[in-house]
């Protein structure tokens, strides 16, 4: 097999390295990271950890790309088990519930809520808004029942706002400087015009994240003693977030009310965009609808009620309620393996992919953009670019590129304004490293942003990357959506250009025949994933999250079998800020150590002893070094190259040579250069 068990001996963090064995002089910036940046090592985090059920995925998806989909679709079992234990358990029930009593009565007031996140959960934030709340408002603005709301809740689809770190820009690539920045949260709340009477949530996968933390903490000082203002949503158990001083400041604070949802190990380590916030989003979901249904039946009937959605499940049913979701999805790996496979293919052959959606947007254009930090991609390319980087670009029918980021956010974009941002960054950030990302993320982040990204299916763009042979194309339906002209286009478009389109639609009723027909009129087969989630609900949460399952399931399966995954390891990772630079640095010390622990190195070479984290952490930040200046080594990831180079040092016992590391990698991958190596014990506990 092609993995190694991320276990074996390793020396205590602090242990002393064989003297430069491997020729590597610790940087500045590596020194400071591992004497005084220990806040950022986060490797203990459960959130951290290797699940079972996917360890040897690479392997098994690269055999058989159905079970290597049913192994990443099993792990959101995991959440069915963590939603049945908040149903059972009176006081995590009862937190969620006096959560929903909360939103009830400020909306009921006139107050705000403002939900705040960092990378994955700040695209949680804005799905909350733009993917649940506003298209609910926008459905319910065609309801006789509306003049009745507005008469007594005037402005009601304007109270909710879900903001990402950094602002709309980091939508299409997070602004990785930012997160380590506690003030950043503060300075957004404080952009968001949020008043002390308004509910804040908070939410960080990890429980550690600096800016979201910040959000906390500035919302508590705003409300005071008031607990019911303040909300903190995390997913990793309060024991292990406990040994970091940041967290620890939320998790003491009296003024800030806990929602704990560990749910365990992710599909892939430390990939967060997956199991992490799948929960926290069904949770928010659930609990802001129950909320809104307690305040609707203020004004309306039972019947107009039911017309809108809503139904008489309590939250603690509609957390059992998850489970059946995961079921049928998980139910549709053998369908979903046609389309992973055709993307696959599509890339392999230096091809292109594009994805229309229209109610689906949201949740599409969150799992598209969250591929390019997880898997070490391009980001969407803007407009004036000379030629395409990224491999997949969004569309949605919409006549230019205001009109599209007008169907995904429906709302105005929000960029961070200079003027604000600017002078604390400036004066207020003592860190020279941090200080530096911040300014840099700043000159990315405002407004202008906007004209730069275009996600139109329009002439054109059809004119500057349209569909060409050996392309995929994947047009998304969503809910009740009606199979509209434009997507008959578009499927017509891409057929008659060569490229290959696949049908998905999740919602609550089978595919509709017109849809079917149009897919069976085109000259080639067209695969068709179809997966009816019967629960419906007023937000189409149901059906958001079941999506969201599959897309994460498709696009984690495409990269595992474009060789970006190995085991269930994110090598391809980018150390783009703190916390990733840990993380990278824990893989290329899990990696190396478990090769020294095989039989197959013991035999060769005896005992070795074991790398340091401080010499990963050396290795790792003169790998970034390399990959801009050694030739050959631009688009190799720093983990990867890190791991071969060291491996190459020990075994002939010389420093590293950077030039043989990346001819090595080139020649085969990480996965291949570790086979030799590989446990004979397999996947533990599959």
């Amino acid at each position: 097999m092609s993995f190694l068990v991320m276990a074996g001996a390793t020396l205590p963090l602090g242990a002393q390295p064989v003297p430069n064995r491997l020729g590597v002089t610790p940087s500045a910036q590596s020194r400071d990271f591992v004497a005084n940046k220990q806040q950022f090592q986060l490797h203990s985090l459960l959130t951290e950890q290797r699940h079972p059920r996917s360890f040897d995925l690479s392997t098994r998806i690269a055999a058989d790309t159905a079970d290597g989909l049913a192994a990443l679709l099993s792990v959101d079992e995991d959440i069915s088990a963590a939603l049945q234990g908040v149903a059972d358990d009176p006081a995590r029930l009862a937190a969620l519930e006096h959560a929903s009593r909360e939103i009830t009565r400020a909306l009921r007031e006139g107050h705000r809520l403002y939900f705040y996140g960092t990378g994955s959960t700040g695209r949680l934030a804005e799905t909350i808004e733009s993917g649940l709340w506003r298209p609910f408002w926008q459905r319910t603005a065609a309801s006789p029942a509306m003049a009745k709301i507005e008469a007594r809740f005037p402005g009601l689809g304007e109270r909710v706002r879900g903001e990402i770190t950094g602002g709309d820009r980091a939508l299409i690539a997070s602004l990785e400087g930012f997160e380590d920045i506690p003030e950043i949260g503060r300075l957004q709340l404080q952009d968001n015009g949020i008043r002390p009477q308004d509910l804040v949530f908070a939410v960080t996968e990890g429980g550690e994240t600096s800016a979201v933390i910040g959000t906390a903490l500035a919302a508590a000082d705003q409300a005071g003693a008031d607990a019911r203002r303040t909300w903190f949503v995390y997913n990793n158990p309060d024991e292990v977030l406990r040994p970091f001083e940041r967290s620890r400041r939320v998790l003491d604070d009296a003024r800030i009310t806990k929602i704990p949802l560990p749910t365990g190990p992710q599909a892939i380590t430390g990939s967060t965009r997956m199991q992490a916030t799948t929960t926290s989003l069904y949770v928010l979901g659930v609990v802001l609808e129950d909320a809104t249904h307690a305040l609707l039946r203020e004004v309306l009937t039972g019947d107009e009620l039911a017309a809108l959605g809503f139904n008489d499940a309590g939250i603690a049913e509609r957390l059992r309620g998850f489970a059946a979701i995961q079921r049928t999805t998980a139910a549709a790996a053998q369908k979903l393996a046609a389309w992973t496979d055709r993307e696959a293919a599509s890339y392999a052959a230096g091809r292109h992919a594009t994805y229309l959606a229209t109610r689906a947007l949201m949740p599409v254009f969150v799992d598209v953009t969250e591929r390019a930090p997880t898997f070490r991609l391009s980001p969407l390319d803007p407009v004036d670019a000379a030629e395409r980087r990224s491999w997949i670009q969004v569309w949605t029918p919409a006549a230019d590129g205001a009109q599209a980021w007008q169907a995904l956010l429906h709302r105005p974009f929000h960029g961070l304004d200079k003027a604000l941002y600017l002078p604390p960054f400036e004066n207020g950030i003592d860190d020279p490293y941090l200080r530096e990302a911040a300014l840099r993320g700043l000159s990315n982040a405002g407004d202008e942003q906007q004209a730069l990204y275009d996600l139109s299916f329009s002439d054109a763009n059809l004119q500057r990357s349209g569909p060409q042979a050996g392309d995929t194309g994947a047009l998304i339906l969503l809910g009740d959506e009606a199979h509209a002209d434009a997507n008959r286009r578009w499927l017509q478009a891409f057929a008659a250009a060569g490229a290959e389109p696949v049908l998905v639609s999740v919602s609550a009723r089978p595919l509709a025949s017109d849809a079917l027909a149009d897919v069976a009129a085109l000259p080639r087969p067209v695969p068709v994933i179809a997966v009816t989630v019967p629960q419906r609900d007023a937000f189409e949460l149901n059906q958001t999250i079941a999506l969201k399952m599959l897309l994460n399931a498709h696009s984690t399966g495409v990269m595992a079998k474009r060789g970006r995954v190995v085991g269930n390891t994110m090598t391809s990772v980018q150390p783009g800020n703190l916390k990733l630079i840990g993380r990278a640095t824990w893989l290329i010390l899990s990696h190396v150590n478990a090769v020294l622990e095989t039989p197959a190195w013991r035999t060769a070479r005896g005992s070795t002893a074991p790398l340091t984290y401080a010499e990963a952490n050396a290795v790792l930040f003169e790998a970034i070094e390399q990959r801009r200046s050694a030739p050959g080594a631009s688009g190799l990831p720093e983990v990867e190259l890190s791991v071969v180079a060291v491996l190459d040092a020990l075994k002939a016992d010389r420093p590293i040579d950077w030039n043989a590391a990346v001819t090595q990698l080139r020649a085969g991958g990480l996965s291949r250069y570790l086979a030799p190596y590989a446990t004979a014990t397999g996947a533990p506990g599959r």
